[in-house]
């Protein structure tokens, strides 16, 4: 079966969809994933077909305007209710690119990460299946938890209607820019209605959220989708700090932009020193400033994490739902310093867990809160659930659930002519 998968995002809304195009290409699918234009690269090394959709919705994080709001944000939903208005004048561009690449694919199904707001118009249009695959829960409403972008553990008997904010969010918010869309590139009817799913996907492990008992069979929880490396071993430099001493504290915010990169850095440096750890510092998104090497801190500009976090005693990041996986999977305790979105839902998760200490607020955390959070994760209680965790992780086969799922699922009897 011809399957396109629409991804659009940063790297972690990136890579686990390409583990999963890896999986379904293995299991006999013709398989193409339209993502981000900077992710093609990553594609073409592992063989899968890619079609790319606009820069300039990754380009808005770096610009100027987004980088103050999310520095003088509270991490969460605000800041990304603020970041809305310049995804809005390239909304239509990425439509347009969704479609195009659709059309040129003629796929007999789709599967879509709920960024892509194109996908379940374009299913409707051409008529064909329609899967839901998300990184995170909010997306299948539940009464067991609120959706992940509020900043509180639960509404009560509110949690349920909450969810209402992910799942018609996006569609409401750029309604007007869907209806021009519908009508002049699809010759749909003008309003807001596409095809139903026929079935939802969550890449994340029950280990770390369980299944809720209210989500139906045509809803699964996977696993994470990893995406193995092959052929990568620290570069001398690393290698020579690795073996220098204790293994050191990976300090690491993703492809989080910074305000201040200087200041946050100075943060962790003298955080680690108070702690009296090593640390190894992953500068790639610029949150994090480079500055020079020493005896106890370490620059590199990135690493798979697979391969990378065996090495480390503990993590610090942003709580990035891939970067929360791998930090999970990896055995060792995470702190979590969120930024926007759903990442404070993960710092709470790994608390509640007990593979973590409480979570930090960037706008206020000092030298001795970072100092504290390190030393923290030296706990033998917090180590010993962090190490079964991660076993618990490693055994899970996510992408070839997934891919089992989706199979199940596109091959039950469907009606035609859905969405319109």
């Amino acid at each position: 079966m011809r399957i396109s998968i629409h991804t659009l995002g940063t790297r972690g809304d990136v890579q686990p969809y390409l583990a999963l195009a890896k999986g379904l290409v293995q299991s006999g699918h013709d398989v193409q994933l339209t993502a981000p234009e900077q992710f093609a690269s990553m594609a073409y090394e592992r063989r899968v077909a890619f079609a790319p959709l606009p820069r300039e919705f990754l380009a808005v994080l770096e610009s100027p305007e987004a980088k103050a709001i999310l520095g003088r944000s509270s991490a969460g939903f605000g800041a990304g209710l603020k970041l809305l208005k310049f995804y809005r004048e390239i909304g239509r561009r990425l439509l347009d690119a969704e479609w195009n690449a659709a059309r040129e694919f003629s796929p007999q199904a789709i599967i879509f990460h709920p960024k892509t707001l194109g996908a379940p118009h374009i299913a409707a249009k051409l008529e064909i299946p329609l899967l839901l695959a998300s990184p995170l829960p909010g997306f299948t409403p539940t009464t067991e938890f609120p959706t992940p972008v509020l900043p509180v553990a639960s509404l009560g008997p509110f949690n349920r209607l909450s969810h209402a904010l992910m799942i018609h969010g996006g569609s409401i918010l750029f309604s007007k820019t869907i209806r021009a869309w519908r009508a002049e590139a699809l010759a749909l009817p003008n309003r807001r209605k596409a095809s139903p799913l026929a079935g939802t996907l969550y890449a994340y492990s029950s280990h770390v959220l369980p299944k809720p008992s209210d989500w139906g069979s045509d809803i699964i929880v996977t696993g994470y989708w990893f995406l193995e490396t092959k052929d990568w071993s620290p570069p001398d430099t690393l290698a020579q700090f690795l073996a220098a001493g204790e293994p050191p504290v990976y300090v690491g915010f993703g492809s989080m932009p910074g305000s201040s990169p200087e200041r946050l850095t100075g943060l962790v440096l003298e955080g680690l020193r108070r702690a009296g750890k090593r640390g190894l510092l992953a500068t790639a998104g610029g949150a994090l400033a480079t500055s020079a090497s020493n005896e106890y801190a370490h620059m590199i500009a990135e690493a798979p994490h697979d391969r990378l976090l065996p090495f480390v005693s503990a993590t610090l990041h942003h709580g990035g739902a891939g970067t929360t996986g791998a930090a999970l999977r990896a055995g060792r305790p995470t702190a979590i310093c969120p930024f926007i979105g759903d990442q404070p839902f993960w710092a709470r998760r790994a608390n509640a867990l007990g593979v973590g200490p409480k979570p930090l607020d960037k706008r206020t955390m000092t030298v001795d809160d970072l100092a504290s959070a390190f030393m923290a994760m030296d706990n033998p209680a917090m180590r010993s659930r962090a190490a079964e965790l991660g076993a618990a992780i490693r055994a899970e086969k996510g992408v070839e659930q997934a891919v089992d799922f989706i199979n199940d699922r596109l091959s039950e009897p469907r009606t035609t002519g859905i969405g319109r």
